[in-house]
């Protein structure tokens, strides 16, 4: 496994099973979003003082291969 993507935990009792960064309560949607809003990295940080710049990469890695899937045409 990518060592950045091992930030990334996924436990059924925290968060509804959502993914996690770290074992803490930061979901890696919650990452997206503020980048998504247009937040940089270092503010991502500064909003959510726990991470590291690699929990960021983490997240956006992750995401990325969730997105990569084959589709099949019909």
């Amino acid at each position: 496994m990518n060592a950045l993507l091992s930030r990334i935990t996924i436990d059924p009792a925290q968060c509804g099973g959502r993914p996690c960064i770290r074992g803490m309560r930061i979901r890696v949607v919650d990452v997206l979003d503020l980048l998504a809003q247009g937040l940089t990295a270092q503010e991502v940080l500064e909003e959510l003082p726990d991470l590291e710049q690699e929990d960021i990469l983490a997240s956006l890695q992750f995401a990325a291969r969730r997105l990569d899937h084959p589709v099949l045409a019909a």
